[in-house]
C-alpha cells in the first residue's frame, strides 16, 4: 500500500511517516501543494492523508485539484475540527483530528480503503 502524506510540518510528516511504515505501508511525503500534486499525478497511490491547515495554498485546494484527475481515497486531517464537513463536502473519504496516534490513523486508512473498494 502506497500513502502520500501531505503536510508543512516536518515534524507531524516524520511520525506519521514512522508511523505507517512500522504498520507495513510505502510512504510519499509532501510539504507543499506543487510537490503533492506532482507525485499524485504520477500514480500508484492507494490513499492520501492531507493536511487541511496548510499555507499557500491550502488542503481545500489541493483536495480540489486533487478531484479534478483522481479518485484516491483521501483522508484529511486537521487541529480544526470545524473544516470536517467542507472537506467531506469536496470529497475527502474520512476526517481525523490532531492530535491522534499513528494506531488510530493506520486503522482509519484501513477503514477508509476497504470503504472504498466496495
Amino acid at each position: 500500500m502506497r500513502v502520500l502524506v501531505v503536510d508543512d510540518d516536518r515534524r507531524v510528516l516524520r511520525f506519521i511517516s514512522i508511523g505507517l511504515r512500522g504498520a507495513g505501508y510505502d510512504v510519499l511525503t509532501a510539504t507543499s501543494a506543487e510537490e503533492a500534486l506532482m507525485l499524485a499525478k504520477a500514480g500508484g497511490l492507494d490513499a492520501v492523508v492531507l493536511d487541511v491547515l496548510i499555507p499557500g495554498v491550502d488542503g481545500f485546494e489541493i483536495l480540489r485539484r486533487l478531484r479534478a484527475f483522481t479518485h484516491v481515497p483521501v483522508l484529511a486531517m486537521s487541529i480544526d475540527d470545524s473544516t470536517k464537513t467542507e472537506m467531506l463536502r469536496l470529497g475527502a473519504n474520512e476526517f481525523v483530528a490532531k492530535p491522534f496516534d499513528t494506531g488510530e490513523l493506520g486503522r482509519r486508512i484501513v477503514d477508509m480503503l476497504s470503504a472504498s473498494q466496495k
